[in-house]
């Protein structure tokens, strides 16, 4: 029984948590850079720990988490989503310490929270994905030629990157030249790592989200579907919930990311982004929003490229 958790994350996030420890009767201990020593979570908690000056670099250091978490008598860590959420590095130092991780293994994260890696998985599952990149693109010169051969418009995103951050659409070579730097930058601020990849950029696409929720017991469900189609700036505002799909087409966009949870062994809820295919087929987009929920496709028809 979980009775002290260690909160990695900060503001909204946070709170979040804190009230749900609140509600189960576990105690929270918040961790707060000096720019946000006077944030809501920093004082809702239990307890609250500085981490150092620096705005990020406490958030993003793994090691001195687990080490705050084991100082304060916590056994349990909660990453929230964003910062360190899928970061193998850091389930790994809580295994070794003796702190329950609240999330997926490391082995999981590893598997799954990296993009590429994902789309790995993914293939061998028997998903279709977006055409993109091996793997990591080592310099400039790589994602140019990459990206002449997928064909523009791409998309460079960031690895391990997340809810609309490390992630850019390049309509040519050019555009891909002077997005390239600023995405390195992104991406090593905001994620702690420079790796980024190309994927085919899908134009207006009907985004379709399937729900799907997992346990460390192997069981998997889905939740039926969500529309995202509306975003702004990579992140969705509004996110339509509809009934359950009566077309066997879309029932199959279901089974497919059920299986390929089973094999990844999820822990929490996840969500993957897929693009348009020909008559409803969905494929898997390589963009996961760290931490958040269920598994998704995208669909297209002409009457809701606009809408879109």
């Amino acid at each position: 029984m979980i009775k002290k958790i260690l909160i990695a994350n900060r503001g909204e996030i946070a709170v979040r948590i804190v009230r749900a420890c609140a509600e189960m009767g576990i105690r929270s201990v918040a961790v707060y850079s000096d720019a946000d020593r006077h944030a809501l979570h920093v004082k809702r908690a239990d307890e609250a720990h500085s981490i150092g000056a620096e705005p990020l670099a406490g958030y993003l250091n793994p090691r001195k988490l687990v080490n705050l978490a084991v100082e304060t008598g916590c056994d349990a860590l909660h990453p929230g989503y964003g910062f360190l959420s899928e970061n193998a590095e850091l389930a790994d130092i809580c295994a070794e310490r003796g702190i329950k991780f609240i999330g997926p293994s490391a082995e999981v994260i590893r598997r799954m929270g990296d993009k590429t890696e994902a789309r790995r998985s993914m293939i061998k599952a028997g998903v279709p994905v977006t055409p993109g990149t091996e793997g990591n693109v080592a310099d400039i010169h790589e994602a140019l030629t990459e990206g002449d051969r997928i064909g523009y418009p791409v998309m460079l995103k960031a690895t391990s990157g997340g809810g609309g951050r490390g992630i850019r659409r390049c309509n040519s070579r050019e555009e891909l030249e002077q997005a390239f730097p600023r995405v390195i930058s992104e991406a090593t601020k905001a994620f702690g790592s420079a790796e980024v990849f190309l994927e085919k950029c899908i134009v207006n696409p009907k985004h379709i989200e399937a729900q799907i929720l997992g346990d460390s017991f192997g069981n998997v469900v889905h939740l039926f579907e969500r529309d995202c189609s509306i975003q702004r700036r990579n992140q969705k505002p509004h996110r339509n919930c509809s009934k359950p799909p009566a077309d066997p087409r879309t029932a199959r966009l279901y089974r497919r990311p059920v299986g390929a949870r089973r094999q990844g062994r999820w822990l929490r809820e996840r969500r993957h982004r897929g693009v348009p295919a020909r008559r409803g087929r969905g494929v898997l987009h390589g963009d996961e929003h760290p931490g958040a929920g269920g598994t998704h496709h995208h669909r297209r028809n002409h009457r809701d490229r606009h809408r879109a």
